[in-house]
């Protein structure tokens, strides 16, 4: 019978790659606690019109790449392709605003996307983030940078830059994407048919394009800044003032817009060069007019996710994971009473919380006795019977080579 595989743009975690995700995971999750974040988990499968309202029609993620099915139910219903919206439509459901507090969230889990898997995405990926609800302040948005920029920090990534952008409010948007619409409808035909495209449904989305001659043509495109309010422009100058005084070094970037609608004021991303072209490490921004949309109150709100297969390809090969440390490794010779007496030290090790391994294999004691070597274990428990066929218990130190009879209940003492 033909073997059945993962499916295109999945992946298997083993053993050996999970250290390098527990890594990342205890570092973000410790820096996160420290800054008073916690943990939310929303659910895998939403309503389709969370994405559709909250991500935005317009986008790449709600036209061309979500996983979207008709359950039994004859609902629609989507694998989450990002978390944001999740944890926005928990924060009103559950009615959080009624606090009247800043809520600090931070999340990870699988997110799903249909698009071309290749170095660092997947079309099933796992996002670690942040969301700070409740505050419209600038502060905000700087602690959350300060943040990521910390974390990338203590996972010692050194080649990374921060771009940060204003996309201002709605109106200014609206008043900039006219303008845009008009300088770029001059050079239609010079344009890509992608960019042609998102010319009619999504201008915006226009700036980050990767085609080389539409990006020629967008060097003398109006820009952005030049369409803020003063609130906007305020917002933008107070942010960069709060990075210059943490030393968190930084460049404007103009054309930065994200790829979500829910977007406003500020927008900011951590780019690499040890990715290619897919270079975005870290990715968030501020979305003040989210919460209401979904049906909330209006509240301010600012976040960013990080693609944790994008920092495994990156730090993969710069960090250490040290060996697991075993504490006693367990053989017994190939008797019905010698394996019950290991069965009751397995157990009563477990008990003193120590780290154990219960060779299962039926080898004689010499070939268990080598794979104790293999495991890095700093003791050998050895059942077996002496020559008056009475039980025997020696622990052996895989350091020093020395071996001592014990008694059972002694064993997990003896360690030190």
């Amino acid at each position: 019978m033909e073997s059945i595989n993962n499916l295109r743009g999945t992946y298997d975690i083993l053993p050996g790659e999970i250290e390098y995700w527990h890594y990342i995971e205890s570092k973000a999750q410790n820096l996160f606690e420290q800054a008073n974040y916690s943990e939310i988990r929303t659910p895998i499968l939403e309503f389709q019109d969370l994405f559709e309202r909250g991500v935005g029609q317009g986008t790449d993620i709600v036209n061309k790449e979500m996983y979207s099915f008709q359950d039994k139910g004859k609902r629609y219903i989507t694998l989450r392709p990002e978390g944001t919206a999740g944890i926005a439509r928990s924060f009103i459901q559950h009615k959080v605003y009624a606090s009247n507090k800043i809520q600090k969230f931070w999340y990870k889990g699988p997110m799903f996307r249909y698009e071309r898997p290749q170095l660092g995405r997947q079309r099933q990926f796992t996002q670690l983030g942040i969301e700070v609800i409740g505050s419209k302040n600038s502060r905000a948005d700087a602690e959350v940078i300060s943040i990521a920029f910390e974390l990338l920090n203590r996972l010692e990534l050194r080649d990374f830059n921060l771009e940060i952008n204003s996309i201002g409010q709605i109106d200014n948007r609206k008043q900039y994407e006219t303008n845009l619409v008009q300088y770029l409808n001059k050079y239609y035909n010079d344009l890509d048919e992608d960019t042609q495209h998102k010319l009619k449904i999504n201008p915006l989305r226009i700036l980050d394009t990767k085609d080389i001659k539409t990006q020629e043509i967008l060097e003398n495109a109006p820009q952005i800044n030049d369409f803020l309010d003063d609130n906007s422009r305020n917002h933008f100058i107070t942010l960069c003032k709060y990075l210059d005084t943490m030393s968190i070094p930084y460049s404007i970037n103009y054309n930065l817009v994200r790829g979500l609608d829910y977007y406003n004021d500020t927008a900011f991303e951590f780019k690499t060069k040890e990715l290619g072209s897919q270079d975005t490490i870290c990715g968030g921004g501020r979305y003040d007019k989210l919460i209401k949309i979904l049906g909330g109150p209006e509240v301010g709100a600012i976040g960013w996710a990080i693609g944790m297969e994008r920092l495994l390809a990156i730090i993969k090969n710069k960090i250490q994971i040290s060996k697991k440390e075993i504490d006693f490794y367990i053989i017994s010779e190939n008797t019905e009473e010698t394996k019950l007496e290991s069965m009751l030290i397995f157990q009563q090790l477990i008990n003193k919380k120590h780290k154990v391994i219960l060779n299962l294999d039926d080898e004689k004691l010499q070939k268990q006795l080598k794979k104790g070597s293999d495991y890095s274990a700093k003791f050998c428990i050895i059942v077996k019977k002496d020559e008056n066929e009475q039980k025997q218990i020696i622990q052996k130190n895989m350091q020093t080579g020395e071996q001592k009879l014990i008694k059972k209940e002694n064993i997990s003492y003896s360690i030190n």
